[in-house]
């Protein structure tokens, strides 16, 4: 676990458009803050993605990820909630509001409420949703280890939270909150 100070210096990188990677459930993730469109613009040049296929969100509590989300029906959003703080990632209906280079060519945005303690802390930390995309460069394996991230892609990030990612073998499952259908399995 990242001691309070590598934290607090992380949050300040943040704070000043940098990108950091972290452990996460599966892998190392990319961060970056995702209201800051030099940051976002950045991170999807690191990874060499393209702006359409949009970016996932996490946070600690649904709380932070509510303002960005049109509401859903009582239902459907307690199943939702149900799989949080968990490794399911949702494609949720988005305000109209949020931004392109977070939902990409889509109408939803996918978010997830975290249970990774780095990625977590990270974001109570930081005090509100991060991006959070696989730390490698597209088409490329996700790296698994801080040491895979330097390898890969050394001075391109500008900080590095050490620690285990979870135990799963894939990245997150990705769901459509609407219909429930599995769009990317975990």
């Amino acid at each position: 676990m990242p001691s309070g100070w590598q934290l607090r210096s992380a949050v300040r990188c943040l704070r000043a458009g940098g990108v950091v990677a972290y452990p996460t459930e599966a892998v190392y993730g990319l961060g970056c803050d995702p209201f800051d469109p030099a940051a976002v613009t950045r991170l999807l040049d690191i990874k060499r993605r393209p702006v359409g296929m949009g970016l996932i969100l996490i946070a600690t509590d649904f709380q932070y990820l509510a303002p960005l989300l049109e509401a859903l029906p009582d239902k459907t959003q307690r199943r939702v909630l149900a799989s949080w703080p968990g490794p399911v990632t949702w494609i949720w209906p988005a305000q109209s509001w949020v931004p392109r280079w977070l939902r990409g060519d889509h109408t939803g945005l996918a978010v997830r409420v975290t249970d990774h303690p780095v990625a977590a802390a990270l974001c109570r930390a930081w005090g509100g949703p991060l991006v959070s995309t696989s730390a490698n460069r597209s088409g490329h394996p996700p790296a698994r280890s801080a040491l895979t991230v330097q390898q890969r892609l050394g001075s391109d990030i500008d900080w590095l939270l050490h620690g285990s990612p979870g135990t799963r073998r894939r990245p997150t499952e990705i769901r459509d909150a609407l219909s429930g259908r599995i769009v990317r399995p975990g």
